[in-house]
């Protein structure tokens, strides 16, 4: 057999096997590293390139000895989740840099980090000021991760007391101008629906390269022809004005009729629709 094709032959293989090896150990092992992972894939990647490129090599011997690197890995990261000891040992624990505020150089100067690498990781995190900081760690895959003090996190609804609406992963349901029919069965809705949508709009489906639909009902869309531009969603802010200006109608007809039953029938639905209004506000909204 020629070498070349002795080459493809073990270079095919090989990259199966660490493909299916990979899939194997699990996504955690594609995501950031801890020490034991970094050097099983180091030692992984070596043997794989020996089989495929070393022609006098033994490839049975090779893919022994990528097999025990394949069991290693496994029993470790099983042997993990049993046990917090083992877990510790293998992938290390985070070493706190900050605390309350105050810098812990000794921690700094056990895991080999100068000041200007942990500034340089502040800044990653968009906080150029250590005074800014009640705490930060550095985790076991070399991550920092940092909580800023209370007055300079970001505001939220919960903070200032506001009623938000619940959001839902929004489905895509047009993709290079195809319907995709599991993600708009799974909102409840069907070709009827966003053809109908689509015509309101005044684009056929072949022209759209994007299209997504929330748990509302709202589509928006994004087209080949970046020269046309797409009217946003409007259902939801013609009902909230539609809502409100039948609650005015009510409370303008309170003040019009001379007849006091009247009065009290419009008056008392006015103050029924406003309560409604209050309720569904944040949803139609948002």
């Amino acid at each position: 057999m020629p070498e070349w094709i002795n080459i493809l032959l073990r270079s095919t293989g090989s990259l199966v096997i660490l493909f299916l090896f990979t899939k194997w150990l699990g996504k955690k092992q594609l995501s950031e590293m801890n020490v034991f992972e970094y050097i099983t894939g180091i030692v992984i990647g070596s043997i794989v390139a020996f089989i495929a490129a070393d022609l006098d090599g033994n490839v049975f011997h090779g893919l022994l000895a990528l097999s025990v690197w394949f069991i290693i890995p496994f029993a470790a990261e099983f042997l993990s989740q049993k046990s917090k000891t083992f877990r510790n040992i293998i992938e290390g624990k985070g070493t706190v840099f900050i605390q309350d505020g105050k810098i812990m150089e000794d921690n700094l100067k056990k895991e080999r980090y100068t000041t200007d690498d942990l500034l340089e990781k502040l800044r990653d995190k968009n906080i150029f000021r250590v005074a800014d900081v009640e705490f930060a760690v550095l985790e076991s895959s070399g991550a920092l991760s940092v909580l800023p003090k209370k007055e300079n996190q970001p505001l939220t609804a919960k903070i200032i007391g506001m009623t938000v609406a619940p959001e839902k992963e929004s489905q895509t349901v047009i993709m290079d101008g195809k319907v995709l029919m599991e993600p708009l069965a799974n909102l409840s809705l069907n070709t009827n629906w966003l053809e109908t949508e689509l015509d309101k709009m005044n684009i056929s489906i072949e022209n759209v390269f994007l299209g997504q639909a929330d748990s509302d009902g709202q589509l928006t869309v994004d087209l080949y022809d970046d020269k046309i531009s797409v009217p946003g969603p409007s259902e939801k802010p013609l009902l909230f004005a539609t809502l409100k200006k039948c609650q005015a109608d009510l409370e303008l007809f309170a003040l019009a009729t001379e007849n006091q039953q009247a009065k009290q029938v419009y008056q008392t639905n006015s103050n029924k629709l406003q309560h409604a209004i209050d309720l569904i506000a944040p949803y139609l909204k948002s």
